[in-house]
């Protein structure tokens, strides 16, 4: 595997006037690559905000619409309209020279791509802006961030829901008041290249069947083989390949891509061949078996212990168990692990040592002890008066200038106060604390229209109470409907934990992990990965390391979408990951010579589901010289899963971390 890419257009013009091309598909069900467009709608507006064009029709997918519930389209009705083949180039013609403008942006586009790329035809969009992303760095007072909710808030009707021609209508008032929404706080706009994709076969290889056993260890000299190993193949063979890794496979064994010090056994009739996958069990102590041997202890394989499914452990989910076994926190609360717990400790948050070289040192302190640390939740809005010893409680400070370090302790006392800290100014932004420095941000001359507060930096050491229940950044004294707000999310410190709530009746929603730093003016690129891990903190196969090069893992559970150049999503079904899947790992690399001190913070959000309100969010400051960071995990307790905000760095590349993480990484 290579972690090379080409370079992508970052540039985020503050220009509004484009050409804009709204569209909205519904579809047979979720995942691009498998199903089809029911019906599209396009609406085309010019530079001044005015429409142009419209287009809309149904399609025949050839195949079941999927959930009518949802969409209404049964196949009666699908009956003899065109196929999108059929309409592609009018459809194109609607597209050329225009910027793609969706709710959800990369679901729609990852549609229309493919099925361009079925119809053997070029998709002619070169830029898109996603409206859900937008309105995420405006943050208005809405109670979530979907279609109908921003539409009502916004005061664009809506008649039709999930009607394509309607919801692009609907859009179009959208984009409209959120560009005005942006202009007023000079936000730049989260416009994403799209490089060409007109070839169906980008879609990712089907997996490997997951191994049901937990890996026992290594394989003892002259001792039996045991399900769940993890067994490596190199050099010639008198089988077959294929044969060899469906007979282990049969057996229970985990057969591995590579060899990481978690191998169990390496099997080679050329223990001497120099071959990297000899080289590294040489370096790691791995034993070695030849096949002949292989082929005979394959015969008595016995018994493992299958992977602990999501219903083991004590305690209800969404609940931590105490020493006495009570519950002690709700579900959606942070929580602090009592002195005494029946449940284990969580793993230590620290990535594994590269096997291949000296470990990564982190620069910054290690993450906070496994004992997780309580966050307070903070209402949308100021509350009326001060909480005692909390004065922040309820505000969302934003910090202007100043050196990294001076930032990062100024973000970090806002936490410390109860309050939030912003890495960008948007409407929920309540006050503003200026450092030395800070009177070259150009923000700082939107304050006064916005009606914001700017303090000097001694304001946090004895901040005063919010002066009402004002609208943050607009200007007005008059409060928002309450019904109007959105919750708020909780507040986490780094180390900071969170239980996700049990999933109801229906399918939960993937969790979508979203991380945001302040737009970048030059070449610099951050790139957000993913890495599913078992047992041993390592991936299972090379494919569950999630990157721009290989933006979803084979089996679809953990997806990278790209919202734009200051804001990247890992978006993960937990209901629909293996039992040997046990986290997911979420981080950053910087791609250059920049490091996170150039960055400055990176704000890590929580979120069930698209478009849905946050659960919790943390703003994490690396020191000054790490190029990578990891960010957040998913992890397993007992039947819980939780989210922990990490905030650690290392000095080293993407690749030493992938390669710990037992990633095969080219050299």
């Amino acid at each position: 595997m290579t972690l090379s890419s080409p370079s992508r257009d970052v540039s985020g013009p503050r220009d509004y006037a484009f050409d804009w091309a709204l569209v909205d598909v519904e579809t047979s069900g979720v995942v691009a690559r498998r199903d089809r467009v029911l019906s599209v709608a396009v609406v085309t507006i010019g530079p001044d905000g005015e429409q142009t064009g419209e287009f809309s029709t149904l399609l025949n997918p050839g195949c079941d619409p999927g959930p009518v519930h949802v969409h209404g389209l049964t196949a009666e009705r699908l009956l003899g309209a065109p196929t999108f083949e059929q309409v592609a180039g009018r459809i194109g013609a609607l597209l050329q020279d225009r910027v793609l403008v969706a709710h959800n942006a990369q679901f729609d586009y990852d549609f229309l791509a493919h099925e361009f790329a079925r119809a053997h035809l070029y998709l002619p969009v070169s830029q898109r802006l996603c409206t859900l992303a937008l309105n995420r760095q405006v943050d208005p007072p809405a109670a979530d961030m979907k279609l109908g909710t921003l539409a009502a808030h916004y005061g664009v009707p809506q008649t039709r829901a999930h009607d394509a021609l309607d919801d692009t209508r609907v859009l179009a008032g959208i984009l409209r008041a959120t560009l005005r929404e942006a202009a007023r706080l000079d936000l730049p706009l989260p416009l994403v290249a799209c490089p060409p994709r007109q070839d169906v076969q980008f879609a990712p290889q089907p997996p490997k069947t997951p191994c049901a056993y937990r890996n026992p260890g290594r394989a003892e000299e002259g001792g039996p083989l045991v399900q769940g190993m993890k067994i490596a193949i190199t050099g010639e063979t008198a089988t077959s390949r294929a044969e060899l890794v469906a007979r282990s496979v049969a057996a229970g064994l985990n057969v591995m891509p590579s060899v990481s010090r978690h191998t169990s056994a390496l099997v080679t009739n050329e223990g001497g061949s120099g071959s990297a996958k000899a080289r590294r069990a040489t370096a790691e102590g791995v034993p070695v078996i030849d096949e002949h041997t292989f082929l005979r202890l394959l015969g008595d394989v016995r018994a493992g212990t299958p992977h602990r499914g999501g219903a083991e452990g004590a305690g209800a989910a969404g609940a931590v168990a105490s020493a006495s076994g009570a519950a002690a926190a709700a579900p959606g609360t942070a929580v602090a692990a009592p002195a005494s717990t029946a449940a284990p400790a969580p793993t230590t948050p620290v990535a594994p040592a590269p096997p291949t070289s000296a470990a990564a040192t982190p620069t910054s302190a290690a993450p906070a002890p496994t004992t997780p640390v309580a966050a307070v939740p903070a209402p949308r809005r100021p509350a009326p008066a001060a909480t005692t010893g909390r004065p922040l409680t309820g505000r969302r400070v934003l910090i202007l200038g100043g050196t990294h370090p001076a930032a990062a302790a100024a973000r970090t006392r806002v936490v410390e106060l109860g309050g939030s800290a912003a890495i960008n100014l948007s409407r929920t932004v309540t006050d503003a604390v200026l450092l030395p420095g800070g009177e070259a941000d150009r923000r700082l001359r939107r304050m006064p229209e916005l009606g914001l507060p700017v303090h000097d930096e001694h304001w946090l050491n004895a901040p005063g109470p919010a002066p009402g229940p004002v609208s943050p950044a607009a200007g007005s004294s008059s409060p928002e409907p309450e019904a109007d707000r959105t919750p708020s999310p909780l507040v986490l410190p780094r180390g900071g934990v969170v239980d996700l709530p049990a999933p109801g009746q229906d399918a939960a929603p993937p969790w979508h992990i979203t991380a945001a730093w302040a737009p970048q003016n030059g070449s610099c690129q951050i790139d957000v990965v993913a890495f599913v891990l078992d047992e041993d903190e390592q991936v299972t196969f090379d494919e569950d390391f999630v990157f721009y090069g290989a933006p979803e893992n084979p089996a679809g559970t953990v997806r990278l979408l790209t919202d734009g150049p200051a804001e990247q999503t890992i978006a993960v079904d937990l209901a629909s990951l293996p039992p040997g899947s046990r986290k997911v790992a979420v981080a950053a690399a910087i791609d250059g010579e920049a490091t996170f001190g150039d960055i400055g913070a990176v704000q890590v959000t929580a979120v069930p589901g698209t478009g849905a309100a946050p659960l919790a969010r943390a703003t994490l400051d690396a020191a000054t010289t790490e190029r990578t960071l990891l960010l957040s995990e998913l992890y397993r307790r007992g039947p819980v899963w939780r989210f922990r905000a990490l905030g650690q760095g290392y000095d080293e590349g993407l690749a030493n971390l992938a390669r710990g993480y037992g990633v095969d990484i080219a050299d």
